[in-house]
């Protein structure tokens, strides 16, 4: 009895372990400002050093890098399939500028909260 109540006990605290983690990876994305575009949706890049690019194509060049960042979104279409093993893959990609204003650059929607194609964001 007391063996099934220690592995129980150890299950449980495994477990408890196991959710915290996921939760403190998950964390939530902070609130938008209000300095974007009011007729544009706001976008939030949660990764780190992702790059936004001049195309929709990981071979196009490199404009700016953003880590956990706001945006305004323009339009979202589909381009070059973009894979994280850690993530999964997403081929749709959404036009962004900063919301102080920018020249259009493009991000994965992988990097963006929302999922494969971005509620609110029109197609381009």
């Amino acid at each position: 009895m007391n063996k099934l109540i220690r592995r129980t006990a150890t299950a449980l605290a495994v477990a408890t372990l196991t959710t915290g983690a996921l939760a403190a990876t998950a964390q939530a994305a902070p609130a938008a400002p209000n300095d974007g575009d009011p007729a544009l949706t706001d976008v939030y890049i949660w990764a780190t050093d992702v790059q936004l690019r001049e195309d929709t194509n990981t071979s196009s060049n490199v404009l700016a890098v953003r880590s956990q960042h706001w945006l305004d979104a323009v339009c979202q279409k589909q381009g070059q399939p973009v894979t994280d093993p850690a993530v999964g893959t997403n081929s749709w990609w959404t036009a962004v500028q900063e919301f102080a204003g920018s020249d259009i650059a493009w991000v994965s929607n992988l990097y963006l909260q929302g999922g494969e194609k971005i509620e609110g964001v029109p197609d381009c």
